[in-house]
């Protein structure tokens, strides 16, 4: 299963590209920049990586993404990022980037977007690994706030795919971004959102109906709601499950209990991601290795999981089409 897995094809939909920052790159940019961080080793920050909650991660987290300055930082993170990317057989990743982390501390949204760009430019020539990037807005500040970003990012329109939201979930509805949602799809990005990770599933029901999602991140919590699984279904909605994420911030006690397979059974289209691998535990084949594991799926439900990936990306339907037949070779060569 290992092996089958680490050859299979698929595709990222849920990676926060700041929490892609591995301890030894941090502590290296750090230096390279004179910036203090309070830990003197590699190590300190690693065991400052384990936390037990959200806002626990958030704080470190930021403290993090405190290092990044210059484009070529942006850069370094996200080449990174490719390059295991490529050594785990995805083909394709669709990038979250949190622009006002950057902004608010004084780096100008063109150093973080040239930077970022770049690095994808570059991947899909030397490694093969084709991405999209997804600029998400933070949630537990103001709509106001989000409206900043949304009018920095139109220089560099032909650079972004979508919008997202995410951070603090609790008291953040995703009507409290109604506005800023309706100018973004007008400017032409597609609206995707967290949704059901802390929040109930009032909150799923919030995003498909007020910021008209075209996915939701996370999504656990519409299980609560037999009428919302009903109408993710209906509206052919998919969910970018992360697993050793949910473990890490108690979101499920263990991965023997995730709702995984569940959705599945439901009729949910569901795809694995790493969410924040740095922090989390592992790149996406660790989740996909650990939650196959702990719900005893069979290789046909690994393709499945896969196939929604290339399926439920924001690649047009003929380079979807591409991936989906090099999946199904390789399924069909290796069942």
């Amino acid at each position: 299963m290992k092996t089958f897995i680490a050859n299979l094809p698929k595709a990222e939909l849920h990676l926060h590209i700041e929490g892609s920052f591995e301890p030894e790159l941090m502590f290296k940019i750090a230096q390279r920049n004179h910036i203090d961080i309070p830990y003197n080793s590699v190590e300190e920050i690693e065991d400052a990586y384990k936390f037990n909650c959200l806002q626990d991660f958030l704080n470190i987290y930021y403290q993090g993404a405190g290092v990044l300055v210059t484009e070529q930082d942006f850069y370094d993170l996200t080449y990174s990022y490719l390059q295991k990317c490529a050594n785990q057989n995805v083909r394709h990743t669709e990038i979250m980037f949190d622009p006002q982390t950057h902004t608010d501390r004084g780096v100008a949204f063109e150093t973080v977007i040239n930077g970022i760009s770049k690095a994808c430019d570059d991947a899909k020539t030397k490694l093969g690994v084709s991405s999209l990037l997804i600029m998400s807005f933070l949630r537990h500040l103001s709509e106001v706030e989000a409206f900043k970003t949304l009018e920095q990012s139109l220089p560099f329109k032909d650079k972004i795919k979508a919008v997202g939201l995410d951070s603090s979930e609790k008291g953040n509805p995703p009507s409290k971004f109604k506005n800023v949602f309706e100018a973004s799809v007008k400017e032409g990005y597609i609206p995707l959102a967290h949704a059901g990770e802390e929040g109930s599933a009032a909150y799923v029901w919030e995003a498909i109906d007020i910021l008209g999602i075209k996915r939701i991140d996370h999504g656990n919590n519409a299980l609560q709601d037999e009428n919302l699984v009903k109408e993710i279904i209906k509206r052919d909605i998919a969910l970018t499950v992360c697993p050793l994420s949910n473990t890490a911030l108690r979101v499920v006690d263990d991965l023997t209990n995730h709702p995984l397979k569940k959705m599945m059974d439901l009729g949910l289209k569901v795809t694995v991601n790493s969410d924040d691998p740095a922090y989390f535990g592992g790149q996406v084949n660790q989740n996909y290795m650990e939650i196959q594991e702990a719900l005893s799926l069979s290789k046909s439900d690994l393709y499945q999981l896969a196939k929604n990936s290339f399926q439920y990306s924001l690649l047009n339907d003929h380079k979807k089409q591409i991936y989906l037949n090099e999946l199904e070779v390789y399924f069909n060569n290796n069942k």
